[in-house]
């Protein structure tokens, strides 16, 4: 049957209006929407994506920021002893997630190492069995209050950073990162860009929006990079950039790496998903993280609580070298200073601890505009 012509003409003017009413609406795009393609969250997490100056110590190679499956599997007991073995190149990788509100983007990077080596490689591993075996042969819990403090020598390390940045329409040139908060050895510390900030607030510098944070020797705890006397003090250093290939350290030679960014969602978070028929050699432990609640846009532009069902999720990494089992996920970083809030708060709604952290007003949106990966899933 032939249509038309008018009805034809009629028919595209009433799309180009509706497409009009859609742009419009697409400035707050429903929570329900399919989530962005992983290209997207790549892109935002590599325009913004953070330069690290690792700090080395005496053992170098145990400093190199790489991925955990360096070694060809996702065994968590053997990265100790692989470290040193060179057929094994530690490249560098930085993992990451984004989550989105009506005003920022809320953008997770976790850095790992095969090795913990505070206390000195061999005299850190001696302190770790000394407290190990006093829990074992005492009680449950740590006599000495070191081993819940991570101030001993452990398998695998994984620290971070949340990079907060303000959105400015829909163009991510014109974004700008505005607020980081830095995770080391339980303990969160909020950063302000600026020339001057507010007690109990750090400075962070940028160099085109990328965010310079410090990555100490050893222990690998993370703070914003200053420059001054105390991180750069009779240290030498290797330079993280994303250029979007994973180098090798080994075979630099002016002490810049390029990193590459591993999605969390198809990397780290797949080998959580743990039950009886679904062993893990990656993670030791499992928590029951119950459910989140996020607030979040609907398709009729209105804000609803969603309450997402998250169960038992992988809470450490299996480690049998020094404090056992001892690094953690993204999920399961928590601020001492913070103990009531639920475990993995930081992780899973970003957009609320930041407001908390930085006592921030009512424009700061908590409102998410797409459900995050985990969401998705669960």
């Amino acid at each position: 049957m032939r249509i038309p012509t008018r009805f034809l003409i009629w028919s595209f003017a009433l799309l180009l209006c509706a497409a009009g009413d859609l742009s419009a609406q697409s400035r707050t795009p429903p929570a329900s929407q399919p989530p962005q393609s992983f290209a997207h969250d790549r892109e935002i997490a590599a325009r913004f994506a953070p330069i690290f100056y690792q700090a080395l110590g005496d053992k170098p190679r145990s400093d190199y920021i790489t991925n955990f499956d360096f070694d060809g599997d996702w065994r968590g007991d053997n990265n100790w002893e692989h470290t040193d073995d060179k057929k094994f190149s530690l490249r560098g990788f930085i993992y990451y997630s984004v989550s989105e509100t009506q005003t920022h983007y809320f953008i997770h990077y976790a850095v790992f190492h095969p090795r913990d080596y505070k206390g000195g490689e061999r005299k850190g591993l001696i302190l770790s069995e000394i407290i190990r075996e006093g829990v074992k042969r005492g009680s449950d819990n740590d006599p000495t209050g070191l081993m819940a403090e991570a101030g001993v020598a452990h398998e695998n390390d994984m620290e971070g950073a949340l990079v907060v940045v303000a959105k400015n329409g829909r163009d991510i040139e014109r974004a700008r990162t505005v607020f980081v908060e830095t995770f080391h050895h339980d303990d969160f510390s909020p950063y302000l860009a600026g020339e001057s900030t507010p007690k109990g607030f750090g400075l962070f510098k940028t160099d085109q929006e990328h965010a310079l944070l410090y990555v100490e020797p050893k222990g690998h705890g993370i703070e914003a990079y200053s420059g001054d006397e105390k991180q750069t003090a009779k240290k030498e250093f290797l330079i993280y950039k994303f250029t979007g290939q994973a180098e090798d350290p080994d075979k630099q030679q002016d002490g810049s790496v390029g990193y590459e960014l591993l999605p969390i969602q198809t990397t780290l978070w797949p080998k959580a998903r743990i039950s009886k028929e679904n062993k893990s050699t990656t993670y030791a432990t499992v928590h029951n993280y119950a459910e989140i609640s996020l607030n979040v846009v609907q398709p009729n532009g209105r804000m609803e609580v969603k309450k997402i069902k998250l169960g038992e999720i992988g809470e450490t990494f299996a480690g049998d070298t020094g404090g056992m089992n001892m690094a953690r996920p993204p999920w399961a970083w928590f601020d001492k200073h913070h103990r009531d809030d639920p475990l993995g708060l930081w992780f899973f709604d970003p957009a609320r601890i930041i407001k908390r952290d930085f006592k921030l007003g009512e424009s700061f949106s908590t409102v998410y505009v797409r459900l995050p990966f985990w969401a998705a899933r669960s």
